[in-house]
C-alpha cells in the first residue's frame, strides 16, 4: 500500500512539472504575440534619423546636412500620382501659408519613389506648382531604395494598363517631420487636415 501510494505520489509530481512547463511556455508564447500584434499595428516607424543623398529638381545634389537648423516636411510619392501625392502636398502648402514668417525655419521636401520617370526636370515642372518653397528630390533606383530603407517606407510598381507608361507606384503615404538635428519628430497620416498639422507642428517648434 506505501510503496503504491509512493508511485501515485511520484506521478503527481511529474504531472504537476509537466503542467508548470506548459504553463511558463503558454505565458512566453502569449508575450510574444502581444509583442508582434503590438509592432504590426502601430503606425508610428521606428526612431531614426533622416539621411539621404539625391538630386534635387534644379540638378543639385542634396542630403539631410543641407537642411541642417530647420524643421523638414518629408513625403515620398511620385509626379504621375492621381490624387494622395498632390492633396498631401496640397496640405503641405497650406501648412507653409498659415506659418507665415515661421515658414522659414521649415523646409518641406518631396522624395519621389518612382526615379524612372521623375527626373528633375520633370519634378521642375512638378513640384512649383504647389507654390510653397517644396524641393523635389530624386537619384538611381539604388538610391531610392536606400532611401526607402532608412525612412521605413514602403513602395512598389503597380502594372496599370490605363495608367501613363502603363504603371503606377504604391507607397506609404504619411508625412513626416524631422526636427532640426534631422531626428524623427512625428508623421501624419493622408488626410491629416493643413489646420491640425499646424497646431502640432507649432507646438513642436515652441
Amino acid at each position: 500500500m506505501g510503496g503504491r501510494l509512493a508511485v501515485n505520489l511520484a506521478l503527481l509530481r511529474k504531472i504537476l512539472w509537466v503542467l508548470v512547463g506548459v504553463a511558463a511556455l503558454s505565458f512566453a508564447m502569449l508575450l510574444l504575440w502581444d509583442s508582434y500584434r503590438s509592432e504590426q499595428g502601430s503606425d508610428e516607424p521606428q526612431v531614426f534619423r533622416a539621411a539621404f543623398e539625391l538630386t534635387d529638381h534644379q540638378g543639385i545634389v542634396r542630403t539631410q546636412a543641407d537642411f541642417a537648423g530647420r524643421w523638414m516636411l518629408v513625403f515620398f510619392g511620385f509626379a504621375n500620382c492621381p490624387d494622395v501625392c498632390p492633396t498631401t502636398l496640397s496640405e503641405v502648402a497650406a501648412v507653409m501659408d498659415l506659418l507665415g514668417n515661421d515658414a522659414e525655419q521649415v523646409q518641406p521636401l518631396f522624395i519621389s519613389i518612382d526615379p524612372e520617370r521623375d527626373t528633375p526636370e520633370v519634378l521642375a515642372d512638378f513640384v512649383p506648382r504647389f507654390d510653397a518653397g517644396i524641393i523635389g528630390l530624386t537619384g538611381t533606383p539604388a538610391q531610392i531604395a536606400l532611401t526607402s530603407d532608412t525612412f521605413h517606407i514602403f513602395f512598389e510598381r503597380i502594372e496599370e494598363a490605363s495608367a501613363p507608361d502603363g504603371y503606377t507606384m504604391g507607397h506609404s503615404s504619411q508625412l513626416f517631420l524631422f526636427n532640426p538635428d534631422a531626428g524623427y519628430t512625428t508623421s501624419w497620416q493622408y488626410g491629416t487636415p493643413a489646420e491640425e498639422i499646424l497646431v502640432e507642428l507649432r507646438e513642436y517648434m515652441e
